[in-house]
């Protein structure tokens, strides 16, 4: 904030008396306020975690409802398997553990939905590792995660 001080009008006198004027100088406010806007802008995309995978396509596909709820496990193109559950960060497993993490996940809540997320590079030979993981786990509420098809395929 900044102010100065202007001499009073008024008498003629040999001496200047001299008044506070307070103004409210708003310009560094602004640009203060312009530099957050453009940070957030620039780092609300980042806040986003996930892990980055390459999701087959599908014609007949129903989507499922959103659910805040769900567990989701990725299976990356490398075969690594990553969990996240709801209001986590995700956690990167091997096979081993998972089954452990997944049933006491059930214990806590028995109506848990798995949905996976596979790459289309990944073997049907891990994928089936992990899918006898989840369900040796206990849970039967499972569904995979697909994208649509960006062009519908060729009648025959």
């Amino acid at each position: 904030m900044a102010s100065f001080i202007k001499p009073s009008s008024g008498t003629k006198t040999t001496r200047r008396t001299f008044t506070a004027v307070a103004e409210i100088n708003v310009t560094p406010m602004v640009d203060v306020m312009l530099v957050l806007l453009v940070i957030f802008i620039v780092t609300a995309p980042l806040l986003t975690t996930g892990v980055n995978v390459n999701l087959p396509q599908t014609s007949r596909a129903r989507s499922l409802p959103q659910d805040n709820t769900a567990l989701t496990l990725t299976i990356e193109k490398d075969g690594s398997i990553s969990l996240n559950a709801a209001k986590q960060d995700v956690v990167r497993l091997d096979l081993d553990v998972l089954r452990e993490r997944l049933t006491a996940i059930r214990e806590a809540n028995p109506q848990v939905r798995v949905y996976v997320k596979g790459d289309a590079s990944v073997p049907y030979g891990r994928m089936m590792e992990v899918m006898a993981e989840v369900t040796g786990a206990g849970i039967t509420q499972v569904a995979f995660v697909t994208e649509p098809r960006r062009n519908p395929p060729p009648k025959r």
